[in-house]
């Protein structure tokens, strides 16, 4: 039975091969006139630019803090602190993979919509498609590797550290080069000159476009990674604490991830567009393909390897509370529905009234996602006799979390198909391809901000879930009995408050980080609109590397500060007041990271989509006031559900992980 662990591996590098396969395909597409080819052609250079000097300023951190593993976790620290290298290095590859695909597979979408939707939009899809198979092949070959070869899942924990350090770096540094260019190309682009988004007389549009694929592509890829890895890890370190009623516990998580890829794999081809021209409704199709053809294989993997069908109820609260996760996002971020429509609605009274009710719904926005995740962990808990012992219901809870990741390689896939519709309609902006090309790329991108929306509601579901795996397991290290965590402790209720006060600060330094970079941009944007003659009348072309320079320096430089906020503060918390407060720091910032990154990636999407519903005519359309104040909401929101909000997932597993990894040091230090 030990041999079934093998498939693991096998499915992680056939995932791998069906990547190439689709990249291949893609590649294999025409790239349109020799503009297109100079627009993509600086959007790649630009693109890669960025990702090689953020990872070549990671490795300096990583390498740094590969050391402190080896030098502080005595026995076996030399293969947790190899683990987490090619942790590090796997997630940056992946990035790679699906960064390099994806800023080829925009010029080809561009024109292949002079063809029709349909040719469009599988262009599209293949692109995403390698990012997302890329990452779960990976994420599931190393973990698995690491395991068949140590033999010790708490030994596999540095593969998972190294995943959660690329992630946070990549979506902080991302996202703050992202939505800098975007925020800055904007509001000098549509408010003071009054051009059209995309308008190649703007100075800021390659950045904004570079941005869109190292933040929602490279960016997302890597903390689903992250997500991936790190919420298997919390199943195999929960299943080595239930041995003794299910024997294969440790590889049983490892196996669904093994199924899921085959099922993701045949779910991509069943995507595409019907005679309905839907755009949506034809990616749902492939992860509602997803996950039937999970929920049958998870019941024939239960059933060989746990032979309870009571964990199998348990891998079905997952991807229901996955379901529900992507709907109720839909719901508050999709121009079809209250949310948006009343957001759009305020913006004709002024930008005052679109930033109040903007806010307001992604308030709102966190009770029906919190009140699925609480429904979720009590079912998963209970139908896994979590009531007769406690360590199996924590174990279902993992299982729920590994289970909601199962269609996690269709879920990149609708991600990364964002960025690269989102750049094929500016590739046919800037150059000046007829009103039916623009037409059918707008209509793709239209449904890319919803895909992008809602990878993010999965993310934060998935990450609530995993964390409180990884919580349950630190407690175990630490030997923390169950009533050890009261709030009668003091210094417990001092660690729930620095927990809790943490994503508020990380969010406050990554969002002032993006008002920083965007000020560089708006200023030279502006400087090349008054200096250099002939841009406005279209005779000169700005200099758009000035801009792609200023805003690659800024992320760089700015994503600094959050990761140290990251890592030092579980270090200092664990070393200067012990296990317990770190107990209740573990607890608070999962809680209120949650539950502002719901706000803050629902509160964005929604003023995102309320500026695309009056750019689609709607409360005046473009160039009205209704639209101005729109502008001025989707610039508040653009940072929050592109920055701050996703960056709070990685936050709240690096810290997490931190305190696992180095739970041993943590024993019986403190100043209580």
């Amino acid at each position: 039975m030990q041999d079934i662990i093998y498939l693991a591996p096998l499915a992680g590098i056939v995932s791998l091969v069906f990547a190439a396969f689709f990249a291949t395909r893609v590649l294999k597409e025409g790239t349109g006139n020799e503009k297109m080819q100079e627009i993509a052609t600086a959007i790649q250079e630009g693109a890669m630019a960025y990702l090689n000097r953020q990872y070549k300023t990671i490795a300096i951190v990583a390498v740094i803090l590969a050391f402190l593993i080896y030098a502080l976790l005595g026995e076996n620290s030399g293969k947790v602190a190899i683990g987490f290298i090619v942790g590090a290095a796997s997630s940056a590859i992946a990035g790679y993979i699906g960064m390099n695909v994806s800023v080829r597979a925009n010029v080809r979408t561009t024109n292949a919509a002079s063809r029709g939707l349909h040719e469009a939009m599988q262009v599209a899809v293949r692109g995403g498609a390698v990012t997302g198979l890329a990452v779960v092949g990976l994420a599931l070959l190393g973990t698995s590797i690491f395991y068949i070869l140590f033999g010790n899942v708490d030994q596999v924990v540095g593969f998972g550290f190294g995943a959660s350090l690329i992630s946070l770096f990549a979506r902080v540094g991302g996202g703050i080069y992202t939505k800098a260019a975007d925020v800055g190309a904007d509001l000098v682009g549509k408010i003071e000159a009054g051009i059209p988004e995309d308008d190649p007389r703007n100075a800021g549009v390659i950045a904004d476009n570079v941005g869109d694929n190292v933040g929602d592509c490279a960016g997302m890829g890597a903390d689903l990674f992250e997500t991936y890895v790190v919420t298997v890890l919390a199943a195999m370190l929960l299943g080595a604490q239930v041995l003794e009623s299910y024997p294969n516990a440790i590889i049983y998580p490892l196996i669904l991830g093994a199924v899921a890829i085959f099922a993701s794999i045949i779910s991509i081809f069943f995507v595409r567009v019907g005679n309905d021209n839907k755009i949506m409704k034809a990616l749902y199709k492939g992860v509602a393909v997803a996950a039937l053809l999970c929920l049958v294989a998870f019941y024939f993997v239960t059933d060989i390897l746990i032979g309870d069908i009571n964990i199998y109820y348990a891998s079905l609260v997952g991807v229901a509370i996955m379901v529900l996760m992507v709907v109720f996002t839909e719901y508050y971020t999709s121009t079809s529905y209250r949310p948006v429509k009343k957001v759009a609605e305020a913006s004709e009274t002024g930008a005052g009234t679109n930033v109040i009710s903007g806010l307001a719904m992604g308030f709102e926005s966190t009770a029906l996602p919190v009140v699925i995740i609480v429904i979720g962990i009590l079912a998963a808990f209970f139908v896994a006799g979590g009531a007769v012992n406690p360590a199996m219901g924590l174990y279902g809870i993992a299982i729920a979390a590994a289970a909601m990741l199962s269609t996690t390689g269709m879920i990149v896939t609708l991600d990364s198909y964002g960025p690269i519709t989102d750049n094929a309609g500016g590739i046919a902006e800037m150059a000046g391809l007829p009103a039916e090309v623009r037409e059918i790329t707008d209509a793709l991108d239209a449904v890319g901000n919803t895909t992008k929306a809602v990878t993010k509601g999965y993310a934060i579901g998935s990450a609530a879930l995993g964390a409180l795996a990884l919580f349950a397991d630190y407690r175990h290290k630490v030997n923390i009995e169950t009533g050890g965590l009261s709030l009668d402790n003091p210094i417990v209720l001092v660690g729930l408050f620095i927990g809790a006060l943490l994503p508020f600060i990380f969010s406050a330094v990554t969002m002032q980080a993006v008002g920083k970079a965007a000020f560089g941009i708006i200023n030279e944007v502006r400087r090349q609109f008054r200096e250099i003659p002939g841009i406005m009348e279209g005779t000169t072309k700005p200099e758009y590397g000035k801009c792609v320079d200023i805003v690659t320096a800024a992320a760089i430089r700015e994503m600094a500060i959050p990761g140290i906020l990251a890592i030092a503060t579980p270090l200092l918390i664990g070393y200067i007041l012990g296990p317990l407060a770190l107990g209740g720091l573990l607890i608070g910032i999962i809680a209120s990271g949650l539950l502002l990154a719901l706000t803050m990636d629902n509160g964005g999407g929604a003023w995102d989509n309320a500026k695309k519903l009056i750019e689609d005519g709607h409360h005046g359309g473009k160039g009205s006031e209704a639209h101005k104040a729109a502008v001025v909401g989707d610039t508040v929101g653009d940072p929050f559900k592109d920055t701050a909000g996703p960056a709070l997932n990685s936050l709240i597993k690096v810290v997490n992980m931190i305190a696992i990894l180095f739970s041993s040091l943590f024993i019986g230090a403190g100043i209580f």
